[in-house]
């Protein structure tokens, strides 16, 4: 065996059709370490199909780390063991010759399994929907530099932008909490000047539709933040709770 192609052991969660909810296992031999997880995936897909088997359904789409749809848990990790990277990131070469390789779906109640590894993440929609805007009349567009912002809070606002939506920290959460992505899109508006005037409004609505939709409550693990493929820091959910708390009680500084 060349040195730059590993055989692996998957056991991967097949639920649909004539799985009802298992670890399949399967045996790849002469893997490339240059592929990526992904890339992985497809072979063994169309190995699946010419043994006329059903291929594992997962989702993807960019492949690039920037669209948050690869949403895997690998050996327990959302996106797996390199830190700051997507599924779609992740190359074979993480892994060593002779491995075992679990792969399941992100796991919550409001991420309810659609087939195999791919799960419904609409409750993310339903939170940005609920306030992930800015809808006041700002008339014709201004000059990017119009606006005097501070570097230190551009700098905050952005990192906060970063998110994906991708779902680990809540797959990472042992309360299956989405309070990391939830701050995050409120913090990335709410610190920026055209952001400010429906920050009350857009908390509120926002942290109660996050309720609604059954995630859990954070108690301050940090696995979120660690697990983040953007490594989004849990300064935003500080942040969301000083402003929610300040909405619900009349006070100015929420920010």
């Amino acid at each position: 065996m060349a040195n730059d192609t590993i055989n692996i052991t998957l056991k991967v969660w097949r639920q649909g059709g004539k799985y009802k909810g298992e670890l399949v296992t399967y045996e790849l031999n002469d893997i490339s370490t240059h592929m990526s997880f992904l890339e992985m995936f497809d072979v063994l897909n169309e190995q699946l199909i010419q043994e006329k088997e059903d291929p594992i359904a997962f989702a993807h789409d960019c492949r690039e780390g920037i669209c948050g749809t690869c949403n895997m848990v690998i050996n327990g990790r959302p996106h797996g063991p390199e830190k700051g990277t997507t599924t779609c990131q992740l190359h074979m070469r993480s892994f060593n010759d002779g491995d075992t390789i679990y792969v399941e779906p992100f796991r919550a109640k409001a991420f309810p399994v659609i087939k195999d590894l791919v799960v419904d993440r609409s409750s993310f929609d339903r939170i940005i929907q609920a306030g992930g805007y800015i809808s006041v009349n700002t008339g014709q567009a201004q000059d990017g530099n119009a606006i005097p912002i501070e570097k230190d809070i551009a700098t905050q606002a952005m990192d906060a932008a970063t998110c994906i939506g991708c779902g680990a920290c809540v797959a990472a959460c042992p309360n299956a909490a989405a309070m990391l992505f939830t701050s995050a899109k409120i913090s990335h508006l709410a610190l920026m000047p055209q952001g400010k005037v429906e920050h009350t409004r857009r908390v509120q609505s926002m942290v109660n539709q996050m309720d609604e939709e059954g995630f859990g409550k954070c108690s301050n693990i940090g696995a979120c933040e660690v697990e983040c493929p953007k490594e989004i820091s849990i300064t935003n959910i500080a942040r969301m709770n000083r402003a929610y708390l300040g909405s619900v009680i009349g006070s100015e500084k929420t920010v």
